[in-house]
């Protein structure tokens, strides 16, 4: 009887040699004449032992990480196919503190199953969500995704319910859903991870959207920067073709989904979602003056979701459990998890999945283990390259949309990075500037040009020429671009610039070296 033996197929554990890892364990399989069944599963979220390769064995998986190819024959050695110990061996995987303490709802499935195959999604509770669907009027499902509190998960966090309900309003003869998986956000992969490694929740949350508003057809918008969540999606799209989830009639039903993948060349403006339409379009990827809403008129003028991957993969618990049971979960206005990135100088990156209301600090020390380098940790920037950058003084903030906005910060997308006392924050204002003027798509003047001008004035605060003079100047330009911009890009862009100055006043006072 053969031993089940997963290595990630995910691409953060590729690029750390989850590839030579897999063919190192099949050959040895082979000169050994073990009988091995390999499952390319996506990753766990811990990765700072990936490659985390996992043994069935009777009772649990038994982990063993960070594997190299150079380890394999030394695990073959001692006995990992009956989960022996072994220098790597972490134990069971689920018992991990790190992973055991989450609230995996959107992410429960990812790394425990094989991404591509429809029967483990079924047998892990994959379709429940479609299935009581299909037996609800569209109102009701719109009812039940509204009163299970969900916001938009890429960074807007606009109820999701209202969002639908919008759509299912309006009398058009053509309505869309389109999924914005244009991940651009620093130190983000939550939306890559969980379309390599659960691609069919995505799919289902979508024909969901779908049946609830009307909707015929759909688009995954993802970035050309992922390689192996396109060649997934792809996949994923043509297995629930061939069974009969997309079609003419999805599972029967005499509705219509159909769902197409397209891909973004890389602008990061396109991430906002009159932009990503605009993409869509095949038209140059510009802001949309608004009103109308996409939801009136989106895609090809016509009513349309634009929701983020994180959004429309959380849909199918609520429809399969109820919209009481996923509002259990969080604080205040914030219902449900959030699938938390943790990156940069951290000593245990990675993904987190939990309910509102951990504070930062939790985050940093309990689960993240502190900084990589083991000096104190400074500050974390959370929601991206244009969010807020946060003190040390203000760790014990919990992880809500409220709570962050308290304190003039935005969880965005949830991607939290780390820097240790050695950042120069001055220089970090600096970069979100040139950042922006790099990625502006040129539409408004104040983001366009203000980011251009900001940068030009930081170098010369970070000279230490008139730094007064230029500071004044510097919180003038931000405040226009604040209140002028067409969208969050130029919008959001003096957030990490104030932030900064507010916090760390003195790296922009004399030369910090």
């Amino acid at each position: 009887m053969s031993v089940t033996i997963y290595v990630p197929g995910d691409s953060g554990a590729l690029s750390l040699g989850a590839q030579a890892v897999a063919e190192q364990i099949a050959k040895l399989a082979a000169q050994r004449n073990l009988a091995v069944r390999i499952v390319r599963n996506g990753s766990r979220g811990l990765y700072w032992l990936e490659p985390l390769v996992e043994v069935q064995c009777a009772a649990a998986r038994i982990g063993y990480g960070p594997v190299a190819a150079a380890d394999v024959a030394g695990l073959f050695d001692a006995g990992f196919l009956q989960g022996a110990a072994h220098p790597l061996c972490v134990g069971p995987v689920e018992e991990i503190p790190y992973f055991k303490q989450q609230q995996r709802l959107t992410f429960e499935r990812v790394g425990r199953i094989d991404p591509l195959s429809l029967d483990d999604y079924r047998a892990h509770g994959g379709f429940a969500g479609l299935t009581r669907a299909l037996s609800m009027e569209g109102a009701a499902i719109v009812k039940a995704v509204t009163d299970s509190g969900l916001r938009g998960r890429g960074g807007a966090a606009f109820p999701t319910g209202i969002k639908w309900k919008t759509v299912l309003d309006q009398t058009a003869d053509q309505k869309y859903v389109t999924c914005n998986a244009d991940e651009g956000d620093s130190g983000t992969f939550a939306d890559r991870m969980l379309m390599e490694g659960d691609p069919f929740t995505l799919i289902e949350g979508m024909i969901i959207a779908g049946i609830a508003v009307g909707a015929t057809q759909g688009f995954i918008y993802c970035r050309i920067e992922y390689p192996h969540a396109i060649k997934v999606l792809r996949a994923a799209i043509a297995a629930c073709i061939a069974q009969g989830y997309l079609g003419a009639s999805v599972c029967g039903s005499g509705k219509r989904f159909d769902l197409q993948l397209r891909l973004g060349a890389g602008a990061y403006i396109c991430g906002e979602e009159t932009s990503m339409l605009e993409s869509l379009e095949g038209k140059r990827g510009e802001v949309r003056v608004r009103p109308p809403l996409p939801a009136i008129q989106g895609l090809f003028g016509q009513p349309t979701i634009v929701n983020n991957v994180i959004s429309l993969a959380s849909v199918p618990i609520i429809l399969a459990k109820g919209a009481d049971f996923y509002r259990e979960f969080g604080v205040g206005r914030s219902r449900g998890t959030l699938p938390i990135q943790l990156a940069g100088n951290v000593k245990r990156g990675g993904l987190i999945e939990l309910a509102f209301g951990t504070s930062i600090q939790e985050l940093l020390y309990g689960y993240g283990g502190g900084s990589a380098s083991g000096r104190p940790i400074r500050a974390v920037q959370i929601g991206g390259p244009l969010g807020a950058y946060i003190p040390a003084s203000q760790f014990d903030t919990v992880l809500d949309y409220e709570a962050l906005a308290g304190i003039g910060a935005l969880l965005g997308h949830g991607g939290v990075v780390v820097f240790d006392d050695t950042v120069h924050m001055g220089k970090m204002a600096r970069y979100a500037l040139e950042f922006c003027a790099k990625e502006s798509c040129g539409k408004c003047t104040p983001c366009r040009i203000g980011s251009t001008r900001g940068t030009e004035v930081m170098d010369r605060v970070l000279a230490g020429v008139e730094v007064e003079a230029n500071l004044e100047l510097l919180n003038d330009l931000c405040e226009t671009m604040l209140h002028g911009s067409l969208c969050g890009l130029g919008g959001m862009t003096p957030f990490p610039v104030q932030s900064a100055l507010k916090h760390f006043p003195e790296d922009f006072h004399h030369v910090r070296h």
